[in-house]
């Protein structure tokens, strides 16, 4: 049925008038009186009657203008809704991030965001970057942001910022008192502390030693960890040597608790990506925060 026969149906009864109300919805006085034979026909039932003057409606007239009216209001409701949703970027976000940018980074940029858009909620996961990408996949989340990119049947991945992991070690380390630069060989028999298969990290050490004919297997992993944090503290403690995002360590290097150390000839740039369902329109607060953290994570590297 259509709405808009609801809609002039309500403000005649409103009104008691076909003219006032064809006047208050800019319609011609005949299109008004199409749309209530329309209605009428639809309904198999009279629901308009003049008297002196008036139109009113009938028994049933009355009855079917308390559900109408109902329905042109909601459907008010959802259009403000949108326009207020479009608008003010009111609602909530769900988003889903690997534990570098979800940690260290993307933080700062919900906080800047919301002091913008304070109507607007965001909801951030941190898992790994298969899980981000399930997360994503199945709907549970709008959008992501990751450190590997690889062909995924569902997902577009797109590069918004560059990032460099880096050989770390703790400072009473003899490859930090000696020199700061050792060969790929030297990396294989030393102790390994290692993000979980899943992760980022995980993902792009692999690539990079591979791309130097070394498998990851050579490594003398002595640990798997769950999170850069951890990674971090075993490194501290002298439990090995690990391969870390500069954006994670950065403080560290700072303080001078987590010594960089250079491999010759192999380089762990990576880029972050964001991640979004194929074919999938973005809603307007989801496409706003985008645009945000674009520049805002360009900022943040530099």
């Amino acid at each position: 049925m259509d709405l808009k026969r609801m809609e002039v149906f309500c403000k005649i009864v409103e009104l008691k008038s076909f003219t006032r109300a064809g006047e208050a919805l800019s319609l011609a006085q005949p299109t008004v009186s199409e749309h209530i034979r329309a209605l009428e026909t639809t309904l198999g039932q009279k629901l308009l009657d003049r008297f002196k003057g008036d139109v009113l409606p009938t028994p049933v007239g009355r009855m079917f203008y308390q559900y109408a009216k109902s329905i042109v209001q909601t459907r008010d409701e959802a259009f403000r809704a949108v326009d207020q949703f479009r608008n003010k970027l009111a609602g909530q976000l769900n988003l889903v991030a690997s534990s570098i940018p979800g940690t260290y980074v993307l933080p700062k940029m919900i906080g800047s965001f919301k002091i913008a858009h304070p109507e607007s909620q965001i909801a951030l996961q941190i898992t790994d970057t298969t899980g981000a990408a399930e997360a994503v996949s199945d709907g549970r989340a709008e959008a992501g942001i990751v450190g590997a990119r690889w062909r995924h049947p569902k997902l577009d991945f797109q590069e918004i910022v560059s990032d460099e992991l880096i050989l770390i070690v703790s400072p009473q380390h003899r490859w930090a008192t000696q020199h700061n630069i050792i060969e790929p060989d030297e990396l294989t028999e030393e102790p390994f502390v290692l993000r979980e298969a899943g992760s980022g990290t995980r993902m792009v050490i692999k690539q990079a030693m591979e791309d130097r004919g070394l498998s990851i297997g050579r490594l003398n992993v002595v640990a798997e960890l769950g999170s850069t944090e951890a990674v971090k503290q075993s490194v501290k403690d002298g439990m090995g040597v690990s391969v870390l995002s500069v954006l994670a360590v950065g403080e560290e290097l700072r303080q001078g608790s987590l010594v960089a150390i250079e491999i010759r000839g192999i380089k762990f740039d990576r880029s972050l990506y964001l991640i979004q369902r194929k074919n999938r329109q973005p809603s307007p607060l989801c496409s706003a925060f985008i645009d945000h953290i674009g520049s805002g994570l360009r900022k943040f590297v530099n």
